[in-house]
Order: C-alpha cells, then sequence, then structure tokens
C-alpha cells in the first residue's frame, strides 16, 4: 500500500483511479493486503467497497460518506432522493437554487431542505477544500480542471490529503473533455449515473424503489405519445431578463434535455440554431415555436406573469405563436437529478400535450402547483416516503 505523504494520516482508506493507485489516507486496519469488495451495496460496517464511474474509474471507500462536496445540482438532487440531502457541504449557487428546490420540494410531504449559506462552489479553491474537509468530492475532476487555478497535481492532491472524486458532469450534453484525463470518457443517462451513485451511498433500496417510479412514468409517456408530425414545435430558454435570452435545443443528447427528450417535440429551429446561444426576438419570431419552455422560471425571485407581459408587449415577440397562444411555460432547472427530474417529467408532459396528459395549472409564482391525484404521473407521498426512509 502505498504510504501518504501527509505528516499526519488522514481518516480515508486508499483509492484507485483507473488502476493508478492514489494515496488518500490509511485504510482502517490495513495491516499490508487490501480486502475490496466491488458488489452492490458490498461490505458491512468496516469493510472496503468500490465503485467505478467515469473519468476516475474504480474507487474504493471505507464507509459511505457522511460529508459531501458537490459543484452541480443534479449531485446534490441525488444525495437528496438517496436521503443524504443533510450531507451538503457546498454547491453551486447554494441560495438560488435551494428556493429553486423548494418549490418542488414542497409537495413531498415530511421531505425538508436547506440549501442555504453553503459554500458556493462554481469555482472551488483548493484551500477550501481543505477546510471543508468533506468525505468525498460527488464532482467531475475533468471538469474542475479546467480552470486556471487547477491542474491534475492539485486535482490528485485533493484525493489523496482529503478525499477522492466521484462525479460526471460532462454526460450533461455529451461534452469532451477539455483536460487529457482519460482516453474513452464515458457518458451516463441521468438515471444510470444515479444507480451508480446510489452504490457509493450504499443506498441500493432507495434507488430502486426511485428507479421503479421513473419507470413508471416513461412507461405512461411512451405509451401515450403521439405521432411524431403531430407533435409541436419547442424552444427551451433562460433567461435574468428578457434583454438577454439563452436558447437550448431539445433534441440533444445527455442528461440535460432528459425532461423534454422523452417527449419528442420538434426543434424550432430546424438546426439553424446551435445549443446554448443567446438569441433576439427575430431569431425566436423566425423559429416560431408552438411552445416557449421557461428555465428558471418557478425560482421564487422569478416573476413569470411579467415575463410574459413583457413578450406580448414587444412587437416583434408578440407575434410568436407560443406567446399569441399562452403557451410560454416556466420550468425549473437543466442540471436536474431524479426527484427534480420526476416533477419535471410530470410538468412537460402537461405543458406540451395537455390533451393527452392533462392541463398544466396556469403558473405565476410559489410552489410547484397542485395537480389533482388522478391527473398526477407519479405518488408524491410514494416519494417522500422513499426519500425519509419508509420505504
Amino acid at each position: 500500500m502505498r504510504e501518504n505523504n501527509a505528516t499526519t494520516p488522514t481518516r480515508r482508506e486508499t483509492i484507485k483511479y483507473g488502476g493508478t493507485v492514489v494515496g488518500a489516507g490509511l485504510l482502517t486496519g490495513c495491516s499490508g493486503s487490501e480486502a475490496s469488495n466491488t458488489g452492490d451495496d458490498a461490505g458491512g460496517d468496516g469493510d472496503t467497497y468500490s465503485v467505478s464511474i467515469s473519468p476516475m474509474g474504480e474507487v474504493s471507500f471505507d464507509s459511505p460518506p457522511e460529508t459531501v462536496f458537490t459543484r452541480l445540482t443534479h449531485h446534490a438532487d441525488m444525495a437528496l432522493a438517496l436521503g443524504h440531502g443533510d450531507s451538503i457541504t457546498a454547491m453551486h449557487a447554494p441560495d438560488y437554487y435551494d428556493g429553486l428546490w423548494n418549490q418542488y420540494v414542497e409537495r413531498l410531504p415530511g421531505v425538508e431542505l436547506d440549501w442555504t449559506g453553503l459554500y458556493s462552489s462554481w469555482k472551488p479553491s483548493k484551500e477550501k477544500l481543505y477546510a471543508l474537509d468533506s468525505d468525498v468530492h460527488l464532482a467531475d475532476p475533468a471538469w474542475i480542471g479546467v480552470q486556471e487555478a487547477w491542474d491534475r497535481a492539485d486535482l490528485d492532491e485533493i484525493a489523496e490529503s482529503i478525499s477522492p472524486w466521484f462525479g460526471n458532469s460532462l454526460s450533461d450534453r455529451h461534452q469532451e473533455p477539455q483536460v487529457n484525463w482519460v482516453d474513452d470518457y464515458e457518458y451516463y443517462g441521468l438515471w444510470e449515473q444515479f444507480g451508480i451513485v446510489a452504490k457509493m451511498f450504499k443506498e441500493r433500496e432507495r434507488y430502486e424503489a426511485l428507479a421503479a417510479i421513473h419507470d413508471k412514468v416513461m412507461r405512461m409517456i411512451e405509451a401515450d405519445l403521439p405521432a411524431e408530425a403531430e407533435r409541436p414545435t419547442a424552444v427551451m430558454i433562460a433567461a435574468a431578463d428578457i434583454t438577454e435570452i439563452y436558447t437550448y435545443l431539445v433534441d440533444k443528447p445527455g442528461f440535460l434535455n432528459s425532461h423534454v427528450r422523452p417527449f419528442g417535440p420538434q426543434d424550432a429551429y430546424e438546426g439553424e440554431v446551435k445549443n446554448n446561444t443567446v438569441i433576439d426576438f427575430e431569431v425566436l419570431l423566425e423559429a416560431n415555436p408552438d411552445v416557449i419552455l421557461h428555465l428558471g422560471g418557478m425560482e421564487p425571485s422569478t416573476d413569470m406573469a411579467a415575463r410574459r407581459e413583457a413578450l406580448r408587449d414587444d412587437p416583434v415577440a408578440s407575434q410568436v405563436n407560443a406567446v399569441q397562444n399562452d403557451r410560454v411555460y416556466a420550468q425549473g432547472a437543466r442540471y436536474q437529478g431524479p426527484i427534480l427530474n420526476l416533477f419535471q417529467l410530470e410538468m412537460t408532459a402537461k405543458q406540451l400535450y395537455p390533451d393527452i396528459f392533462g392541463e398544466w395549472p396556469s403558473y405565476e409564482e410559489g410552489p410547484y402547483p397542485e395537480i389533482p391525484a388522478e391527473e398526477q404521473l407519479f405518488d408524491r407521498q410514494e416519494v417522500a416516503d422513499i426519500i425519509n426512509g419508509g420505504s
């Protein structure tokens, strides 16, 4: 076993990255040989178990993490879904996403979420990671490493001296790694990665219960979709105000579209606009979508009524079909985990196909609307019970 260069050993065990051993503290009770279990939820208390995820490869743990650094909200949501919402030590824009996620969590009886005041980790510093001393860094080192303040040596130092990296973010839209991390970066679907993270937390039962709900929702969607020619054209936008509008394509691969792509809406831009670009109202009118999905529209500080009014008052935007037909809908976030994904699948179903899945209530502010039980795509109490350990 490789010795830690630190003067004081950490409490974490050795980790492995794609076959390359990186010291991360001494194994508890290690006396010259390493016993590693690789099965789901393998090992009892005090036993080492290993889980593999790209780009790190195989990573070993001596126990499920109790404190978890995250950078993006898909990972924080996964921790929440697995009953570890209180473990988060850092995340991007914690106050903003606390407000947004609680709009949905409000509909899960007994589930509580408080991310306010956490360290904002969009551009994390190495010094802060030492101070946080998290049991795992549920973040993608291939993305952290593109920042000027970080290089491969820094990433390895954190893994060796504090705790391993264990996250995958470039599956968001199947981006190419910008640093030389691995030869073959692997992309995961949202729920596929959720299953891997569940192994790390040793929460297989919670994962399987939630995955069964998701599978049921997907079967309902797939069974009732209209023919492709009958589906609406759509665009997805995000805007702090209407003066600068970012637009996203609804048919691209990656988990950012995991709440829209299953419904197969037609790309209103017909390939003429690139993903994640700024557009003006002239471009929007040329595309003339039937539906506009407004990301961040359910964040508490966003006034959807004012956004719709501004579109109606503009001489160009007012001509867009979606504006004229009052089909500008609030949505949540692209970096969704399993909990937000369930809600966003339901809301997108109603926004795109109200005749099939039921009308989406006219939303201006407040938490996720109350949906009659017979029109819900999933049972809120069942999800809440899984998160809280009652199922």
